[in-house]
C-alpha cells in the first residue's frame, strides 16, 4: 500500500474555556503534580469533520479541563489511520503527545502496512467506544431482508457487489467474514473512505454498502434499507434490525478504538492521563455525542485495554490467514 505524506491539521481544544482562562488557572490545578506544565498534542488519525474527529474533540475538551492544560488536536489522516498511529508511536514518551489508536493497528502491523509493533511500541491509556457497522441497500433494492440477499448471492456467486472503505479495514474484513460464514461470494469494491462508498451505493452503481453508521440518516429518511448490524446486540437507534449473530452467522465487528501514547511513559504521567481520560470517556457529555454517532461507549482502563489489544492481535493472526489478507492487499 502506498502511504502518502501526513497531512496535519492542528487546533487547540480548550476544554470549554478561553486561552486566557488557562493562563490564569488557579495554582491548585498544577500543584498536585508537575505534569502537565504545558499544552498537550493529541493526534487524531482521521480527517477533520468525521465522526472519529468529532468524538475525540469532545473527549479532549473534558480531559483538558481535568488536566488544567489545553490539548491541541492534530489531524494526521491517511492509510486507514496508520499514518497518525505511526506518528504517535514515534513521538517522545513524555506524555505531551497522545492520540487515538485504531484497533485495526493489530491487523495492519501484521500485514506489513505499518512498521510498528502494537504490543511493544505503544502505551495504552483507555479504550473509548466502538462503532455500529451494518449492511445497507437502497430502498428500491429487491432485497427486503438479509435472507433474500443471501439466497440471491448463493444462486449467483460473485454477482452481488458491495462498497467498503478499504482493503483490510473493518468493513472489508467484516463483510468477508460474513461471506465465509454464509458460504457465499461477493464482488468487493474498495474505496478510499466510507463517504465515497456511500455515494456510489446511493447512485445505484454498487448493490450494497458495508460501513459504520454513514447510512443512518438514509435509513431514517427511507432512502435506504438496513439488512443487518454487526454488533453483539441490536443498536438502540435501529432496534428492529437484527444482528448477523441473531441471523445465524457468528460474526461480531465493533472495532473499538482507544487512546494511547508512545512506549516508555513515566508511570506517574501515565496514571495522570489514565485518570483524566477515564473521567472524559465516562462523562455524560461524551455519552451524548457517542449516541448521536451510534458509537457504543466501551470504556476500559489502560491495563485492561492492553490485554484486550493483545487478545485481538492473536485473533487477527488467524483472521489474516483465513481470509488471505496479505494477498488481497498486494492485489490492491
Amino acid at each position: 500500500m502506498k502511504i502518502s505524506r501526513p497531512m496535519a491539521r492542528r487546533q487547540f481544544v480548550l476544554g470549554g474555556l478561553s486561552a486566557a482562562a488557562f493562563v490564569a488557572a488557579p495554582a491548585r490545578a498544577f500543584a498536585a503534580t508537575p505534569f502537565p506544565e504545558r499544552p498537550l498534542t493529541f493526534i487524531c488519525p482521521w480527517p477533520a469533520g468525521g465522526t472519529a474527529d468529532r468524538s475525540m474533540r469532545v473527549i479532549c475538551q473534558i480531559a483538558a479541563r481535568e488536566l488544567g492544560q489545553p490539548i491541541a488536536l492534530e489531524n494526521r489522516a491517511g492509510a486507514s489511520g496508520m499514518i497518525g498511529t505511526k506518528a504517535l508511536a514515534s513521538a517522545r514518551p513524555d506524555g505531551y503527545t497522545i492520540g487515538q489508536v485504531p484497533i485495526s493497528v493489530t491487523r495492519f502491523s501484521q500485514i506489513g502496512t505499518v512498521q510498528i509493533d502494537p504490543l511493544k511500541d505503544l502505551t495504552y491509556l483507555t479504550r473509548t467506544s466502538g462503532q455500529t457497522f451494518g449492511i445497507a441497500v437502497l430502498a428500491s433494492s429487491p432485497f427486503k431482508s438479509l435472507r433474500d440477499m443471501v439466497a440471491h448471492a448463493k444462486a449467483h456467486p460473485g454477482a452481488l457487489s458491495y462498497a467498503h472503505a478499504g482493503i483490510g479495514g473493518a468493513t472489508h474484513v467484516g463483510m468477508e467474514q460474513f461471506a465465509q460464514a454464509a458460504g457465499i461470494k461477493f464482488n468487493s469494491i474498495a474505496y478510499k473512505g466510507g463517504a465515497a462508498a456511500l455515494t456510489d451505493v446511493l447512485g445505484g452503481q454498487v448493490d450494497m454498502l458495508a460501513d459504520s453508521s454513514s447510512w443512518a440518516p438514509y435509513i431514517e429518511s427511507g432512502k435506504m434499507r438496513l439488512l443487518a448490524t454487526w454488533g453483539e446486540t441490536r443498536t438502540p437507534r435501529f432496534k428492529d434490525t437484527p444482528t448477523l449473530r441473531e441471523l445465524g452467522y457468528d460474526v461480531v465487528v465493533e472495532a473499538p478504538n482507544g487512546i494511547g501514547a508512545p512506549k516508555g511513559l513515566p508511570p506517574a504521567v501515565e496514571q495522570r492521563l489514565r485518570e483524566a481520560f477515564r473521567i472524559a470517556v465516562n462523562s455524560e457529555e461524551f455519552r451524548k455525542v457517542a449516541e448521536s454517532i451510534d458509537a457504543p461507549v466501551m470504556y476500559q482502563d489502560g491495563p485492561d485495554y492492553r490485554k484486550y489489544v493483545q487478545a485481538v492481535y492473536k485473533q487477527e493472526t488467524e483472521l489474516i490467514r483465513k481470509l488471505d489478507l496479505k494477498a488481497l492487499m498486494e492485489k490492491g
